[in-house]
């Protein structure tokens, strides 16, 4: 009896470290098949910006400054706080995710598409009057005047950070990461290809760069939709409904709160 006590005793404290470096192995797994998804269209989204960053480089130094300049302070402070406004979605389709009521994702969706469009039309005169801003800051005025012709173009990627941020949310709370994932990682080979296209062997110079960013952004908003739309999510998604027209105001608290706060 003692020695098959001892076999047991034994048995278990050889199998301790394997089964927890099973339970690890399986945790990461899991925690690898959300959060990569999530940094995949992260990295795609910043890395289609850095790509027409280079490609604007071989049309002239000025175009660069000019484009660095709007992006880094009209874009990244929209876009933060847009970051943070996507985050209620989340936050709220994940809730009515756990809850099974799953009709709700759908409404909550349509919700944040009105406050975060009309957050993003709030935002939008930033870029219409970039020169104005740029040169009220201090900013050399050919850089301000160059800045015009980037910061128009812009307004499509702005809009396009709302449907697309919004989306993932509300996929990637029903745990459909790969399908962000894959058209992420679509869109960013596309860019490339359209910017080498555009840029280098059409010689369109600014509008050819822009032009290839607002196409590529927006075939993921459109496989996205089509994926959402097309009946791939028949649970969450019913269509177009006047309940997201109803009870919007703790939806516009959350969403600014948590805009202010992320940005």
């Amino acid at each position: 009896m003692d020695n098959n006590m001892e076999e047991r005793l034994l048995g278990s404290e050889t199998e301790g470290p394997t089964d927890l470096k099973w339970r690890i192995w399986e945790e990461s797994k899991k925690a690898w098949r959300i959060t990569f998804p999530a940094m995949l269209s992260k990295i795609t989204s910043f890395g289609m910006l850095v790509v027409t960053q280079a490609f604007i480089g071989h049309i002239s130094q000025l175009d660069l400054s000019a484009f660095a300049l709007t992006q880094t302070i009209l874009l990244r402070f929209c876009n933060g706080i847009l970051v943070g406004m996507s985050s209620a979605t989340e936050t709220l389709c994940g809730q009515a995710f756990g809850a099974k009521q799953y009709h709700m994702m759908g409404i909550y969706l349509q919700r944040s598409w009105l406050v975060d469009v009309t957050m993003a039309t709030i935002m939008a005169p930033l870029f219409i009057f970039a020169t104005s801003i740029f040169k009220l800051i201090g900013e050399e005025d050919d850089i301000a005047i160059a800045a015009r012709s980037f910061s128009l173009w812009f307004l499509p990627f702005l809009y396009y950070l709302v449907f697309s941020m919004t989306l993932q949310m509300f996929l990637q709370a029903q745990l459909k990461n790969m399908i962000v994932a894959w058209l992420s990682a679509s869109s960013f080979v596309l860019h490339v290809l359209l910017s080498w296209l555009f840029v280098i062997k059409l010689d369109l110079g600014i509008p050819g760069a822009m032009g290839a960013l607002t196409i590529s952004s927006w075939s993921m908003v459109i496989g996205e939709s089509v994926y959402v739309f097309g009946g791939w999510c028949p649970k969450t998604w019913r269509g177009l409904s006047s309940a997201a027209f109803t009870d919007i105001l703790p939806v516009i608290k959350l969403s600014v709160s948590s805009g202010f706060m992320l940005w």
